[in-house]
């Protein structure tokens, strides 16, 4: 199921609450809707409080400092990023010099053929690899300086595959988007009615409420995605990061989900990441745009800029062409 769940360890935190926020939104054409809104969200979305800026290397635990720096429009900053993969004697580059500023507001697509690198791109973007060149901020902080607890309040990811949850219910597994958020006292955490009214409403957002008591074993590689979706929606994140969100979906799913994606950057200021193989829903719901072209080169962008005939044919390794259907645009393979 696509949907991973650390357990938490004192050394692994950060590692773990990484992947305990990674959990995403969306689908069916008739998804609108609102979840309530968190004490978190509700918070950012006031006057950003003043904070004492922090030294190099400090770190940033308190809830203050989150808000503040989240409160900025900018939520990722690349600077020269570098990724690569392989060991040091036979790496392989995947991109060199990316410079990318994404805002609050914005619908990101991720495009490119196979092992291009856009799983590897999304994990450094989530902190759960180091870029292997140049920095990464998230809100304005370097990755390192934020609490495993703030940074999980600030973003969430989906991944392609996770842990199987078994003996969990579907509300159950949607709940673990809200540990971030849940209370803790001696070492155990517990969830508040908010908790489960966010949960429950993301399960209807995404046509999962009468499966809410359904275990998630049972259910099929669709209905699993879908709850991994509602699991990250229930997370509340500032920023989405998903990999390949649309795996599994049926048709009327995968444009749901596209929808729910744009609508939670431009109407709720989220900054959305995602990861797709289809140029057509790309070019469609996309407010911008990043195409890994080939070894090292990345082109991005508003996405009516960057995917163009030219740029998606050499992504992709296949002559396409964008044509203008009943005002839509498509990418058809000639």
């Amino acid at each position: 199921m696509n949907f991973s769940f650390a357990r938490l360890k004192p050394r692994r935190l950060h590692e773990a609450m990484a992947a305990a926020s990674a959990v995403s939104p969306g689908t069916g054409a008739s998804l609108a809707g609102t979840l309530p809104r968190s004490k978190f969200a509700a918070r950012i979305a006031g006057t950003a409080q003043a904070v004492t800026a922090a030294t190099p290397g400090e770190r940033i635990d308190s809830a203050t400092a989150t808000l503040a720096a989240a409160h900025d429009a900018t939520l990722l900053t690349c600077s020269d990023l570098g990724l690569r993969v392989g060991n040091t004697r036979r790496s392989r580059v995947l991109i060199e010099g990316l410079n990318l500023t994404a805002r609050r507001g914005e619908f990101w697509c991720v495009l490119g053929a196979n092992g291009a690198g856009k799983t590897t791109l999304l994990h450094t973007l989530a902190g759960l690899r180091a870029p292997d060149g140049g920095s990464l901020q998230l809100a304005g902080r370097a990755m390192a300086q934020w609490s495993a607890r703030d940074a999980a309040c600030l973003r969430g990811f989906l991944p392609q595959g996770g842990d199987a949850l078994f003996g969990l219910s579907t509300l159950q597994a949607v709940l673990l988007g809200r540990h971030p958020h849940s209370r803790s006292q001696f070492g155990l955490t517990w969830e508040s009615d908010e908790d489960l009214a966010i949960a429950h409403a993301a399960l209807e957002q995404l046509d999962l409420a009468e499966l809410a008591d359904r275990e998630v074993s049972s259910l099929s590689g669709g209905e699993r995605q879908r709850v991994a979706l509602a699991a990250l929606l229930a997370q509340d994140p500032l920023v989405y990061l998903l990999d390949e969100p649309l795996n599994h979906l049926d048709l009327r799913h995968q444009l749901g989900v596209m929808a729910l994606l744009r609508d939670q950057a431009l109407r709720h200021g989220r900054l959305v990441m995602a990861s797709v193989h289809d140029a057509s829903l790309a070019a469609r719901f996309a407010t911008h745009a990043l195409v890994i072209v080939g070894p090292g080169r990345c082109v991005a962008g508003p996405a009516d800029e960057v995917l163009t005939d030219e740029v998606l044919s050499a992504a992709l390794g296949h002559a396409l062409r964008r044509v203008q259907v009943d005002g839509q645009t498509l990418v058809v393979a000639m």
